[in-house]
């Protein structure tokens, strides 16, 4: 039986209720329920996540397996590595983090994706992702050139973990540019997890992989009750732990790019 929350104090069930994999809905496992902080961090502590589409109640899922990208198996093509490389020594070129939230949460909603209709990223959840992120637990990593956004990410963080939710792209490699600025930042961080809900190949030719949901769960246990990381910024040295220079001049040219809000955020 599917589990209707009545009330806004009402506790997720167990995920272990979640609908099989041989269902028509493999890991659904509750429906209702507000959208609220609270909410949504009691939920992404234990792996669960809203994800619905126009005209339904909010859904609540907790797949299994569980699409995970371990940062130490990122797979960094030699094409996106010579993208990377001309990125970083281009002046006009630089990633920020949280420059740009919600023009990065309206991007990952608005822009069209072959084979799909419309977005699961409602206005109430656009909403309360920015909530969210006003509170410090949800970021954008972004990908920007002389002085626009072609593209980027965003998702939680909980402790040492991070939770990608969808990404965007305006520009040729955009959001693989802020996918690969993530994984730098979470290695710089001891971040050893990027959640990335269920698979697709796009992620799974990255390096990402399924796991069982309990090996998913052991892990969230010990990683979102670390400290989080207290410096939210992208520091050019991150690249490096990619293999990548830190810049042109890598002696000098460290430290966080030149802080430049955009109109929207200012």
């Amino acid at each position: 039986m599917l589990t209707w929350l009545a009330s806004p104090l009402q506790p997720l069930p167990d995920t272990g209720g979640a609908l099989p994999a041989s269902s028509d809905a493999p890991g659904l496992l509750a429906a209702g329920g507000d959208l609220g902080p609270a909410r949504l961090a009691e939920a992404y502590a234990r792996g669960i996540f809203p994800w619905y589409s126009e005209g339904q109640p909010v859904l609540w899922w907790s797949p299994d397996p569980r699409m995970v990208l371990p940062v130490a198996a990122f797979k960094l093509s030699h094409s996106l590595r010579k993208t990377l490389r001309r990125f970083i020594e281009s002046p006009g070129c630089e990633l920020r983090i949280d420059g740009a939230f919600e023009r990065v949460i309206e991007g990952c909603a608005g822009t069209p994706r072959p084979g799909q209709h419309g977005t699961w990223i409602q206005p109430e959840l656009q909403a309360a992702y920015s909530a969210w992120h006003r509170l410090g637990a949800v970021h954008s990593f972004e990908t920007w050139r002389d002085g626009e956004l072609l593209g980027g990410l965003y998702g939680v963080s909980l402790g040492r973990m991070f939770f990608g939710e969808s990404m965007f792209s305006h520009a040729t490699d955009a959001s693989k540019i802020a996918l690969a600025a993530l994984v730098a930042f979470c290695r710089a961080h001891g971040i050893d997890l990027i959640d990335c809900q269920q698979r697709t190949e796009h992620l799974a030719s990255f390096g990402a992989r399924e796991i069982p949901r309990d090996a998913f769960e052991r892990h969230l246990a010990q990683a979102t009750v670390q400290k989080p990381p207290q410096d939210w910024s992208y520091d050019r040295s991150h690249w490096t732990h990619l293999g990548l220079p830190a810049g042109p001049n890598a002696a000098t040219n460290t430290g966080p790019y030149p802080a430049k809000p955009s109109p929207a955020s200012s």
